[in-house]
């Protein structure tokens, strides 16, 4: 996890200055403005063009179950990784539908106590590729600031991680049969804030797929992410 998280802030150091010299080349540049305008050029559609976006930072999540043993229902963090395009949908509203593909580090953790009467922390990672798919607002503020409120949903498929039990030293699949279905999905809302091509976001997930193998106990995942990227 922190070689991961190392190796992603370091890509970000590389990225965002290359981003910032390439700006005033970037096809969406206007120069009357001195900003990126994203309708400006014709996409053949009579909207405007499409833009493409990176983002990356931390994930916040949690996941409540009726199961005791599957119940992380304290606050983790992750880390949240990837790329998207932008496709505007009308010639007179900046409307966009914007979609992506992202690795997300989500999950859960309590504090559970052992037949001795210590403290000792559960773990449940959690980790997907989602698909993110949100209708964006692009509203300008000036000629450099935007403010992008977002609302969708995302559908995700688990790839890895553990529930590891510090109390008895015990480590098994997060996706077990025992423990979580890989496939999960639900909505998304929250609201960017563009500088120029640099950009930041905060968003919260609402899981409305039953990620619990039981036929009566239902799980749900719940995560907060604060992303930071460019739009090109």
């Amino acid at each position: 996890m922190k070689r991961l998280i190392i190796t992603a802030l370091a890509a970000v150091a590389l990225l965002l200055p290359a981003a910032a010299q390439c700006y005033h080349y970037s096809k969406y540049y206007n120069p009357e403005t001195g900003r990126l305008d994203y309708g400006r050029h014709d996409s053949g559609l009579g909207t405007g063009n499409m833009y493409y976006g990176f983002r990356i930072g931390p994930a916040f999540s949690f996941v409540n179950s009726d199961d005791p043993t599957l119940d992380g229902g304290d606050w983790q963090t992750g880390l949240s990784v990837g790329a998207l395009v932008g496709l505007p949908l009308s010639q007179n509203i900046p409307l966009y539908l914007e979609a992506g593909l992202q690795y997300t580090e989500k999950g859960g953790r309590k504090r559970i106590t052992t037949t001795t009467g210590e403290r000792k922390k559960m773990t449940y990672d959690l980790n997907y590729i989602e698909m993110p798919i949100v209708l964006k607002y692009i509203y300008p503020i000036d000629s450099h600031f935007t403010l992008q409120p977002f609302f969708g949903g995302y559908l995700s498929y688990g790839i890895g991680g553990k529930i590891k039990n510090f109390g008895t030293r015990e480590a098994f699949s997060s996706f077990s049969d025992d423990a979580f279905q890989r496939f999960d999905g639900g909505l998304r809302v929250g609201c960017g804030v563009g500088f120029d091509l640099f950009y930041a976001d905060l968003s919260y997930d609402i899981g409305l797929s039953n990620i619990c193998h039981d036929t009566f106990d239902t799980s749900h995942n719940g995560c907060l992410s604060l992303n930071f990227g460019v739009n090109f």
